[in-house]
């Protein structure tokens, strides 16, 4: 993938704009630890290990290593440190930042670390000479580097310096010294808001606008900062500081920040952060007017004043015992005393972890019963695990400090989009479904290799492995999985979920490249009750039944794809749908050639979207709008569409997602091969779709349909038929997500996904409208309202590569050569070739009327090995993408 921070320690990590925010541990600084410093002083280096190890444990992706002390000898200390490190396999894993302003340092930590890390810093302050000098130095040890925004005459303090400085390092190390971009990280310098200085004023808002510039303007790099050092001027009000820090992430990931140093525990929820005291705050982030900050000084003198006045007016719930009152907030979602209640809980405990498994799993264990009962639905479930994520997140420093053992979990799985595939909604429902069972999720994220999965399902001594996948690619890589821990002989088992996969699927492909179980799972509700089953006392005879009844499912589907006729690939194409080409007139476009669209605004795509996928999505069944009188889930149905329509406000007000599309009309003509050869409008082929013909005999004597079909022929009048091809994005959700996940709060990440997911499909549903009626013209005077739409009633096809009509995601890369998808508006391919960003849709445009959606159904390896020679590939490439429509 192009623009990638590729990194290592003895694993791989990788980084792409607009990707996941990397947080960077800091305990291993002396400067950022008193208790790391102390260590090192004393020599304790296996004690300072146990503090990096903590770290990699508590999900910091990379670690940053300084010795910057005056009475520590640092090239000594870095050395000594980084080579036990290099010992230390679960603590080498992650790669490094050698963080120091002392040259010789760096050196000593550039000759130590394993793999690829990041030298914190080198700038221009000492000069071109001495920056160009160092930086070759550090691309000669193949690390990526740090850029501090700073110069001959000192830190950039404002939008125009940071611009200046961030432009000549970047024309310097791309230009002169042939740095991969994706290798250089700017630190732009976050500076403390709200001091009451006029020069201050627009410290955040010339971080956020630096920031989104440089990812504009210096294509490939990434941002970075320190985000405590925003609030310091609030220094000794944790709750306004810990606010200030929320909303400033919350904003600068928007605008591009893609790493940097944030401690969780100084982080307030955004979301439940007070209305008056966001709004202050993010009225001195944007420097809305002068007495912005005056007004937030203001209002923080009064917090503990409101606090009081607060707790006086309580709901009668509030008067309950602390148990009760636990309960009732993790059933309700109520986050705002939990706090407050886990710590009266914990001061009558004997220990803190008996305030986990005591009265928390008890209100855990209510809600699980609830949800599997069907009284609780799954958006509820979510926000349960939002306040329980938060009681245990003000436990955990409790329970660190007295060292006395972990909570009895239900079991431990491990969980995993896998490699290739960007797209994890339905993993993190059920992760978070397991979660409220006392389940303990080690969620690895998205594009997992297999050797990652395993090595952690390892070491983590898992109970159950989960492998997610939407696209066709990943059931492939699934079976990947499977075979090598095969290989490995190893017992755990799997569980296989995710939009493409099946119980056939898993029964035909997966399970059998494996002696253990493998065994499908609908949905986040029956997750729980697979993985009970699993890991029960009587989980060998609930193995044996599954092993039974996919031995059952495998021999009958066998059987009948045998008792199928197939014809050959001449015999189809001999049975093609025939057209009766002289009478036919193609539709000519209005506007022929590749068009981008960037200033679509959100608002004119709400209209279109289709809320029925968005119902799906959470897992409540029911027709959009009936679903709202539903007497079982529509009052959680009701409340579930407004948590949307908020969240579709915020991202409109506040332009938090940005739609782009690109999109292409183009002559055309098919061939007698079932391709359909592309023309410029000088009439030069310049490319060439290659479509797939249905070769399942016809009991009806119905023809054997390809794409190509629907195409004018090439002619000796070399009169041209018309095809398009599209894009549509939305970029924002992932780091939005992400940012939500930093605060604990699950149920928004996944409704900025599921709400970005409605936004792209209405904007293609959107965007083929104008295309019928406006760009192309073909259906000028269509009139249909949204149920038509939605029914696909209008004239003409939308066939997206990767389905049914088109299997072969192949195709996408002549879709994004023809119209440079990567640099009109950046959506990339991933190995396996899924989008990113998640919300992309790809596709073709089709005019002719007598086109219609089919599904592909089965194809011999006859027409897989004429396929590999028209696209002029390798077989076993084509075997790989055609494999699940193989019969």
């Amino acid at each position: 993938m192009r623009n990638t921070l590729k990194l290592s320690g003895l694993e791989v990590f990788s980084a792409y704009p607009g990707s996941n925010f990397i947080n960077i541990g800091e305990r291993t600084n002396v400067t950022g630890s008193r208790k790391f410093l102390n260590l090192i002083k004393n020599e304790r280096y296996d004690e300072a290990l146990s503090i990096a190890r903590d770290q990699v444990e508590g999900g910091a992706q990379i670690i940053d290593v300084c010795m910057d002390e005056g009475l520590i000898d640092g090239v000594k200390a870095m050395t000594t440190f980084l080579r036990l490190v290099a010992s230390e396999p679960d603590i080498a894993r992650v790669p490094i930042v050698i963080d120091s302003s002392n040259w010789e340092v760096i050196e000593a930590g550039l000759k130590n670390i394993q793999g690829k890390g990041i030298v914190n810093s080198i700038s221009l302050k000492e000069g071109e000479e001495e920056f160009i000098k160092k930086a070759k130095i550090i691309k000669r040890y193949g690390a990526a580097i740090i850029v501090m925004a700073f110069d001959e005459e000192g830190q950039a303090d404002n939008l125009e310096k940071r611009k200046i400085i961030s432009r000549r390092s970047y024309d310097i190390l791309v230009y002169q010294l042939g740095f991969n971009p994706s290798d250089i990280i700017f630190d732009l310098n976050i500076f403390p808001v709200g001091t009451g200085m006029k020069e201050h004023r627009k410290n955040a808002l010339d971080f956020f606008e630096g920031t989104q510039w440089v990812k504009e303007n210096l294509p490939g790099c990434f941002v970075s900062g320190g985000v405590s050092n925003v609030s310091f001027s609030f220094r000794g009000n944790n709750k306004v500081r810990e606010s200030i820090n929320a909303a400033f992430l919350f904003h600068a990931i928007t605008y591009g920040l893609d790493m940097g140093i944030v401690n969780p525990t100084q982080l307030a929820i955004y979301q439940e952060i007070e209305p008056e005291l966001l709004r202050r705050i993010e009225d001195v982030l944007f420097d809305k007017d002068e007495d912005a900050t005056e007004r937030l000084i203001e209002y923080a003198e009064t917090v503990v004043q409101q606090k009081e006045e607060k707790e006086h007016k309580i709901d009668e719930w509030r008067t309950w015992t602390v148990e009760k009152r636990l309960e009732f907030a993790l059933i309700k979602g109520i986050a705002e005393y939990i706090e407050k209640d886990v710590e009266e809980a914990r001061l009558q405990a004997n220990k803190p972890l008996d305030v986990i498994e005591g009265p928390l799993m008890d209100g855990m264990n209510t809600v699980g019963e609830l949800f599997g009962a069907g009284k609780m639905f799954l958006p509820q479930v979510v926000k349960t695990a939002r306040v329980m994520k938060k009681a245990v997140a003000y436990l955990q420093p409790y329970i660190e400090a007295e060292k006395n053992g972990d909570s009895q979990s239900n079991g431990r799985i491990l969980m995993a989009t896998v490699k290739g595939d960007v797209h994890d909604i339905g993993k993190n429902i059920v992760g978070v479904v397991l979660a409220c069972n006392n389940y303990e999720i080690i969620d690895l994220g998205v594009m997992v290799p297999k050797e990652k999965i395993i090595e952690t399902a390892i070491k983590e001594n898992v109970d159950l492995i989960g492998l997610s996948g939407l696209i066709t690619p990943s059931l492939d890589e699934m079976i990947s999985v499977v075979e090598e821990m095969e290989r490995r002989k190893l017992s755990i088992p799997i569980m296989i979920g995710g939009a493409t996969t099946s119980k056939i699927h898993t029964a035909l492909k997966i399970a059998p490249k494996y002696s253990h179980t493998v065994i499908h799972v609908l949905d986040a509700s029956k997750s729980v009750t697979v993985a009970s089953s699993l890991l029960s006392s009587q989980s060998e005879d609930f193995k044996q039944k599954i092993f039974e009844e996919y031995t059952y499912l495998r021999e009958g589907y066998i059987n009948r794809s045998a008792e199928k006729e197939y014809l050959t690939l001449e015999q189809a194409r001999s049975n093609k749908f025939n057209i009766n080409w002289c009478q036919y007139i193609p539709y000519k476009p209005n506007e022929l050639g590749i068009q981008v669209i960037e200033s679509i605004k959100l608002e004119e795509l709400k209209d279109y979207i289709d809320w029925q996928p968005f119902f799906r999505t959470w897992q409540l069944t029911g027709k959009y709008p009936d679903i709202f009188s539903d007497k079982t889930i529509g009052k959680e149905a009701t409340s579930l569409y407004n948590d949307a329509l908020k969240m579709i406000e915020k991202v409109i007000h506040e332009k938090l997602l940005q739609p782009k599309a690109v999109l292409g009309l183009f002559k055309a003509n098919s061939n007698t091969q079932d391709d359909i050869e592309i023309y410029s409008n000088e009439n030069i082929k310049i490319n060439t779709f290659r479509t797939l013909r249905q070769q399942t005999k016809k009991s009806d004597g119905s023809p054997n349909l390809a794409l190509s079909d629907f195409i004018l022929p090439i002619n000796e009048e070399k009169t041209h038929d018309y095809i398009g091809c599209f894009v549509v994005t939305i970029f924002g959700a992932e780091a939005l997500a992400k940012q939500y996940e930093a605060i604990n709060d699950d149920y928004s990440s996944i409704m900025i996904k599921a709400v970005s997911d409605r936004f792209v499909e209405a904007f293609a549903e959107y965007l083929h409208l104008k295309v019928r009626k406006e760009i192309w013209g073909y259906a000028p005077d269509e009139a249909l309202d949204n149920k038509l739409l939605f029914k696909e009633k209008y004239q003409g096809i939308r066939p997206a590569p990767g389905y049914p009509a088109c299997p072969d995601h192949l195709e996408k890369l002549t879709i994004w050569e023809l119209l440079d998808v990567n640099n009109t508006i950046g959506v990339q391919l991933t190995e396996s070739l899924a989008m990113f960003p998640a919300s992309s849709i790809s596709g073709y445009y089709f005019a002719n009327p007598q086109s219609k959606y089919f599904g592909l159904g089965k194809i011999t390896q006859g027409q897989v090995e004429d396929y590999a020679k028209r696209k002029e590939i390798k077989l076993e490439d084509a075997q790989y993408w055609l494999q699940p429509n193989l019969a």
